[in-house]
């Protein structure tokens, strides 16, 4: 888009912006007619005023340069740009005078001094050092501390060195809490603990200090045992380790043998019971035959004997396999050899039943 007149701008203003050397020529020219008139006074002749008015301009000139780059520094000085995450802690003559936050801000150079610290980052301090435990033995304990800004006046104005005041707590609050530990727990099961109680006593510390730091994480990165003792502290450890393998091995067989063996003991009192009933009852079943036995014998005494002469003979011979018959009037012995007849008749039936297989096979 045109204009008709090119040395405005688009509302109408005049467009030639004042240079900085017509501002320099004016002062000078301010300056030197100051000048002139001061000479003038002091009685200074026409012809002299003009010989030396190159040299006054110069002068001037540079006066005017360097207060207006005076100026530009004191500006430059005197407004500075904090970022989102930062915080500054202004100081006034050695004095607090405010706490600013993100954005442009203003103090006066060479009065106001300024902290800048970012408040949002979490810092980490690593702590190393050799420790005594309870029971008198030395352990090399690693820890981490992660840590943030909390107050950044407390951070600024209370303590010297906040970092520095921080590893000494650090450091203290790990000697008191490894000393009521003994070299087992520090190096085993006590490691979890050890760090919730160090972030604790930490804590403490710092608040007591006023340092302006909270305290998040305490890691304890490794605990060991001094070099001339660690091959002895490792076969410890692989003792303790074997130690309770056995333990859940023997546990686990207790578990397993002790209801079996429960089961057999079990088992063996119901036969006991079993064979008491058993015992019980045939001892009753044979008074009970005796008596009726004795009835029948007291009514007719010679049959009943021949009654059960007859029946010893028949159970006894029953299971007998050889038979010796006595010829009445003779002297010789009737044997029936009943074991072998009997063989003989298996082995003829098991023929039998393999003849007629094999012709149902051909079949």
């Amino acid at each position: 888009m045109n204009w008709d007149n090119q040395n405005k701008d688009p509302w109408g203003n005049n467009n030639d912006a004042t240079d900085f050397d017509d501002l320099v020529k004016k002062f000078s020219s301010i300056l030197g007619a100051s000048n002139k008139k001061q000479k003038n006074s002091n009685g200074g002749g026409a012809g002299g005023s003009n010989g030396s008015s190159g040299p006054q301009f110069s002068a001037g000139r540079i006066l005017s340069y360097a207060f207006f780059f005076f100026l530009i520094v004191i500006a430059s000085q005197s407004f500075y740009q904090t970022e989102a995450a930062e915080r500054d802690v202004v100081l006034r003559l050695g004095k607090y005078l405010k706490e600013t936050g993100p954005g442009l801000n203003f103090k006066i150079p060479l009065v106001d001094e300024k902290f800048t610290e970012d408040v949002s980052v979490t810092r980490k301090e690593t702590i190393n050092a050799d420790m005594l435990t309870q029971d008198e033995n030395i352990v090399d304990v690693s820890i981490s501390v992660q840590y943030r800004i909390s107050n950044l006046k407390d951070f600024v104005l209370n303590v010297k060195s906040p970092e520095e005041s921080l590893r000494q707590a650090a450091e203290s609050a790990l000697r008191h809490v490894v000393g009521d530990n003994s070299l087992d727990q520090a190096l085993t099961v006590g490691r979890e603990s050890i760090g919730d109680q160090v972030k604790e006593r930490i804590q403490s510390y710092l608040d007591l200090y006023e340092a302006g730091i909270v305290v998040e994480i305490v890691n304890v990165q490794g605990t060991n045992p001094p070099s001339a003792v660690k091959d002895a502290f490792d076969d410890f450890i692989a003792a303790r380790e074997d130690k309770e393998r056995y333990q859940n091995e023997a546990q686990r067989y207790a578990f397993t043998i002790v209801p079996e063996a429960r089961g057999q003991a079990q088992a063996r009192i119901q036969e006991a019971e079993g064979y008491k009933l058993e015992v019980v009852a045939n001892a009753q079943g044979e008074v009970d035959r005796f008596n009726q036995l004795l009835f029948e014998y007291q009514k007719a005494p010679e049959v009943t004997r021949d009654r059960l002469y007859l029946d010893a003979l028949q159970s006894v011979l029953s299971s007998s396999t050889k038979v010796m018959i006595d010829v009445e009037g003779g002297n010789n012995l009737l044997y029936l050899p009943l074991d072998k007849i009997m063989e003989e008749n298996k082995k003829r039936e098991s023929i039998s039943l393999n003849r007629i297989n094999l012709r149902n096979d051909d079949e």
